[in-house]
């Protein structure tokens, strides 16, 4: 995580910069800095709420204030529910309460700001932690709940952030992104108003309860949708980007109150993912984090959540060094791989320009077939490797590059004597019984056996092997979770694993500060904020036709820093020339994966792969400070023509442009930042020679581009003269 990101590390002494706007007791706070300002009031029963959240100076700051919502909403079995849902009541924030139970200051580039509140029919207390990167346009807001009462609580539901004072339905557009298998990152929009119906005021005096709620459930947290969206105000032009960091279940809903709308993001919760927590008196619970970024349209708040991105992970040498990864999986080797086989592409990955070589799935199956139910052990084969693994490894090394492998960290498959090895406790389970899923169990990483033997498993293949770089995959999904000694329910013991899960690559990194880790499961099943705040890279798809990977590269950039987004780039002898550059292209403003049969590839074909590379190594010191746009706008999966954007602030703006079909071999790029330039330079980097045109319209603020064939694609990269 960022640095001061950690409770241990949260600022406890008072500060100016949270304090009342005057003297009053009902006067409201006022906290944030340069790029945010946020307001806490109290409600006429002197319960708190956040009433502004808002960037000074933008549009929209004149804004009514929230109307009245609690800062928090809990749920908690004996205690009932409210209006849509329970609502927590938190004691009065007068002046008195104030000066105890408000705590704001600033650490290592962070605002933060801790409120405390009380129920006392319940027992439970909680403090909301919010905090904030300066000069970001971006909240992030976690809780911890704790039970201050004498009986057990069990606790059905906390939000991680409450935020009201919204524009009315009928001004907001509601953005989600569809996320499945070899199809991720397929944003849409639509107008709020067309779910949140307008009930008008009847005389019950009602507001509507009705709500649009989005849910990611299970193992993989973003498997139907990713764990993020975003509303927008064409009128008002103001934008709300979000996203809820949980490894596990997550929610978040959007509902009208009061002529306005609110937004609740959650991590899981009873009705959703079988989650309940029992807390004894004294203990607590923290939620995940969430973070709400502001800007003035979508691209902005996005832009604004890229920052925070970076500024919330793990630092890690690798964010900005981006070297070029060979791994010999998607469309090549295919979980077979074999010292005869991996030789040869080992030199001509080298000769490409690869940096590091990942050998993929199948290096510890035996029976070379099969091994889908007796993985767990992770030990080489003898049959793929007759002189040992090692062979491989030092040649890769001899080679220049760094050798990395793939592993499955969680799974156990029923045939694997791992199985037998560890106490049932150990594994997920059921009702006393170990779960199975496809042939495999699951690890709990908060036992210490299962612990110990993926420490054992890792420090064996990096600290004796010499590995430095682990693909990290998940290719199962367990819902809702695991109920195992001391869960109260099998969502709790979903996100502990999880959370666990986690813990432990934080300190595999620890003890081995320059391995390289990607996340993925099955491509981007757990393209959540939590993992990518740990892990260096993250695999965008596993897209196997590099013409319905395009749209997945132009939408990646919405879900992480495109210095973490993992595109495959998979040339083949067999294709033209036009369809090699296709299919290097995509990679080339993110993070090369490289693969492909370059080892049967001619000279010339060879030679297509190196200048790519090339290339990519020429700008990828621009990428980690680059933020994304879309001229074009999110891309449809079937649209004929995408782009996808890279604007570095103090430099050159990069625009990667592919046309996959249609008739028409001409199109005008808008590049609205640039707008005004009179002259703007305009090369084209990729590929290297090319039928292509590309020439600045000023009076356009566009880009022409011909691309005559199709496959087409084309970087370009843009520079102002004046």
């Amino acid at each position: 995580m960022g640095k001061g990101q950690d409770k241990e590390n949260r600022v406890t002494d008072a500060a100016t910069a949270a304090e009342p706007a005057g003297d009053r007791v009902d006067d409201p706070l006022v906290w944030g800095h340069t790029a945010l300002r946020l307001e806490v009031s109290t409600g006429p029963d002197g319960v708190p709420r956040l009433a502004r959240l808002e960037q000074p100076g933008a549009a929209g700051h004149d804004a009514e204030p929230a109307a009245f919502l609690p800062l928090l909403e809990v749920t908690a079995l004996g205690h009932g529910t409210g209006w849509s849902g329970p609502r927590f009541t938190g004691t009065a924030l007068n002046q008195r309460m104030r000066r105890r139970a408000v705590r704001a200051g600033i650490r290592d580039g962070w605002h933060f700001l801790d409120l405390d509140v009380h129920d006392p029919a319940s027992g439970l207390a909680a403090t909301v932690e919010l905090s904030s990167p300066d000069g970001v346009p971006v909240l992030r807001s976690r809780v911890r709940l704790r039970n201050d009462g004498t009986r057990v609580a069990v606790v059905q539901s906390v939000s991680s952030l409450l935020l009201g004072g919204l524009p009315p339905a009928d001004a907001l557009e509601v953005h989600r992104a569809r996320n499945d298998w070899l199809a991720e990152g397929r944003w849409y929009a639509e107008p709020l108003r067309g779910t949140v119906a307008d009930i008008g005021v009847d005389s019950h005096q009602h507001d509507s309860r009705a709500t649009l709620a989005l849910a990611g459930r299970g193992s993989w947290p973003t498997d139907g949708h990713l764990a993020a969206g975003a509303l927008t105000d064409g009128a008002g032009g103001r934008a709300w980007a979000w996203q809820v960091e949980s490894p596990a279940g997550w929610r978040w809903d959007i509902g009208e109150y009061a002529h306005g709308c609110h937004l609740t993001l959650h991590g899981p919760a009873d009705a959703d993912h079988q989650w309940r927590q029992a807390l004894a008196p004294g203990e607590e619970f923290t939620t995940v984090p969430v973070a709400v970024a502001l800007g003035s349209g979508f691209e902005d708040a996005i832009a604004a959540l890229t920052t925070y991105r970076r500024a919330v992970r793990r630092a890690h040498p690798d964010h900005t060094a981006l070297p070029v990864v060979f791994n010999d999986y998607m469309n090549t080797l295919m979980g077979d791989p074999t010292t005869a086989k991996l030789v040869p592409l080992i030199d001509a990955a080298a000769q490409a320009g690869a940096e590091y070589f990942c050998i993929d799935s199948g290096w510890y199956d035996d029976d070379l077939h099969g091994w889908w139910d007796s993985v767990g052990e992770w030990l080489p084969s003898s049959a793929r490797f007759p002189g040992g693994i090692q062979v491989v490894l030092d040649h890769i090394r001899d080679l220049g590059m760094v050798p990395g492998l793939w592993l499955e960290p969680e799974v156990v498959g029923v045939r694997s004597p791992v199985a037998k090895a560890l106490p049932d406790d150990a594994f997920f389970q059921q009702d006393g019984v170990r779960i199975t899923e496809q042939g495999r169990h699951q690890l709990d990483l908060r036992h210490p056996a299962a612990r110990a033997h993926l420490d054992a498993t890792v420090d064996r293949i990096v600290g004796a092997w010499g590995v430095g770089y682990l693909k990290l995959d998940y290719n199962i999904v367990v819902a809702p979770g695991t109920q195992g000694p001391g869960d109260t329910s099998p969502g709790a013991g979903l996100l502990g694993h999880a959370r666990a899960y986690l813990d432990w690559i934080a300190e595999v990194l620890d003890r081995h500060p320059g391995l390289v880790i990607e996340n993925c499961a099955s491509g981007g099943m757990r393209m959540d904020g939590a993992s990518l705040a740990v892990t260096q890279l993250q695999s965008t798809s596993d897209q196997q036709d590099p013409l319905r990977y395009p749209p997945i590269t132009v939408a990646a950039p919405t879900a992480m820093p495109p210095e973490q987004c993992a595109v495959w780039a998979y040339p083949q002898p067999e294709f033209t020339d036009d369809e090699i550059t296709f299919a290097l292209a995509g990679a080339l403003l993110g993070r090369v994966h490289l693969s492909g049969r370059l080892d049967r590839m001619s000279p010339h074909q060879l030679a297509l792969v190196g200048d790519a590379m090339a290339v990519y190594k020429r700008l990828r010191a621009d990428l980690p400070r680059a933020l994304p746009f879309w001229p074009l706008g999110l891309p449809g999966w079937s649209d004929d023509w995408l782009s996808l954007g890279m604007r570095v602030p103090e430099g050159p703006t990069y625009l990667l442009v592919w046309r996959r079909q249609g008739t028409e071999p001409r199109l005008s790029v808008p590049v609205r930042h640039l707008a005004g330039r009179s002259e703007v330079a305009v090369g084209i980097l990729h590929p290297r020679k090319t039928e292509g045109e590309a020439v600045w319209d000023a009076g356009g603020a566009a880009v022409g581009l011909l691309l005559p064939r199709t496959p087409a694609a084309v970087l370009l990269r843009l520079d102002p003269v004046s």
